[in-house]
């Protein structure tokens, strides 16, 4: 135990190493920039924070690239029309992608209630008015593995959600009303799917929200002749928060372009988009095909192993560092400890780096954001057991350069505190 215990401490010594050599308000400064002070938050009583949870909406999504913020402030000084820049964006998108074209949404939401309505509108004019009023028009969408906390994007266009569980009832699902297939599924099933749509002459549309990185999944969906296709632009790729795309099908997008501002008396108008953020998430996507994501990863590795060789010193505490499949794929650090014995739980860490000052959030099982009537309804029917148990994890991704030391040292502080009282 005592070798165990030396060695832990000499794998931690190098980042104390840096710690010192940096200090306190060094590594706070590295952090968080000379001129990014918060104060603009801190005037209205909301306290920044240090983002080790992820890409959250609610915690306002991922940092903007520098360039994509030099280009919407370029874009900020002049007038243009919005028309214009779409199609243009259009054209830019299918060029990047491989894809027919493409549009600027509000988001991932935005693209699956514009997608939606284009699907059972169209361009005709008196239908693209006549919505949410779905009479006389193609206006069920089959949702692949059932309800998402997100269906609501689809429901108000008006459309009716058809569920089901397995790609086996996928067939016998659709018919003549059937405007739209919804899926997040990817791999075989994905496939399996889209063989399935094709067939019978129905669009698909793959919501990825959390799909970039890697970039090259912006090329890989239209290479694989999905109908319609959308990522989030305030997620990994590091757009504005308040944008997505939407790509696919020429006819399809301008169908869904149709739906959307700056239509006046289309259902999505309230989905707008301006032109900052259709420069923003168009330059986010120029500059991540120019980016390296294994260097990327090696330096999101290099913050959650500091904090995983700070806390590892407080015995009884273990770690893990792994990379998700499918969205959100960022090195993770999952932090665990035999919480009876400590007399602590996840939560309560939760509480107590939140409450701190800089305030930390962290991912546990909680979700603040989630309508409680959503989540327990996408919950019901499942056993108890297929519950995930909560547990502690840092997202590397959206820490900036020196957070980690900062994290990590109050991390250790907190448990190795409770440690002690539970051995007292």
């Amino acid at each position: 135990m005592q070798r165990r215990a030396w060695l832990k401490w000499a794998a931690a010594a190098p980042v104390y190493a840096v710690m010192a050599a940096r200090g306190v308000t060094g590594a706070v400064a590295a952090a968080t920039g000379e001129n990014a002070s918060g104060d603009v938050y801190r005037r209205l009583g909301v306290r920044p924070f240090i983002n080790a949870r992820g890409t959250w909406t609610y915690l306002s999504g991922s940092l903007e690239l520098p360039k994509v913020r030099r280009a919407m402030d370029d874009a900020a000084r002049h007038f243009v029309d919005i028309f214009e820049l779409q199609q243009a964006a259009g054209r830019k998108l299918a060029q990047l992608s491989g894809a027919e074209s493409g549009m600027v949404t509000s988001g991932a939401a935005g693209a699956m209630a514009a997608a939606t309505a284009g699907c059972m509108a169209g361009t005709d004019p008196n239908k693209v008015w006549q919505l949410p009023d779905t009479a006389g028009m193609k206006n069920e969408v089959v949702m692949l593995g059932g309800r998402s906390a997100f269906d609501s994007a689809i429901r108000l266009t008006g459309a009716t959600l058809v569920l089901i569980g397995s790609a086996d009832d996928l067939t016998s699902a659709l018919n003549g009303r059937t405007a739209m297939v919804y899926t997040t599924w990817l791999g075989e099933r994905l496939q399996q799917a889209l063989a399935v749509t094709k067939k019978a002459g129905v669009p698909l549309l793959l919501d990825d929200a959390a799909g970039i990185p890697p970039i090259e999944n912006l090329t890989a969906y239209a290479s694989m002749g999905i109908d319609l296709f959308c990522f989030s632009g305030g997620k990994g790729l590091c757009g504005p928060q308040c944008s997505g795309i939407l790509l696919g099908r020429k006819d399809l997008i301008e169908a869904a372009l149709a739906q959307c501002s700056p239509w006046e008396g289309a259902v999505c108008r309230a989905m707008k988009v301006g032109k900052e953020e259709i420069v923003g998430v168009l330059t986010a996507l120029e500059t991540w095909t120019r980016l390296d994501l294994g260097a990327l990863n090696k330096q999101w590795s290099r913050r959650v192993e500091r904090i995983a060789r700070l806390v590892e010193t407080v015995p009884g505490v273990n770690t893990s560092i792994t990379i998700p499949e499918g969205g959100n794929s960022y090195p993770t650090l999952t932090v665990s400890w035999d919480e009876e014995a400590f007399g602590f739980t996840a939560a309560d860490c939760d509480r107590e780096l939140r409450a701190g000052d800089p305030r930390i959030e962290v991912l546990t099982s909680s979700n603040p954001s989630f309508v409680p009537a959503a989540y327990e309804g996408m919950q019901s029917g499942r056993k108890a057991t297929e519950r995930r148990p909560d547990r502690l994890q840092i997202i590397s991704m959206t820490m900036k350069d020196g957070e980690e030391l900062i994290v990590g040292r109050r991390l250790r502080d907190i448990l190795n505190h409770a440690s002690r009282n539970a051995k007292a």
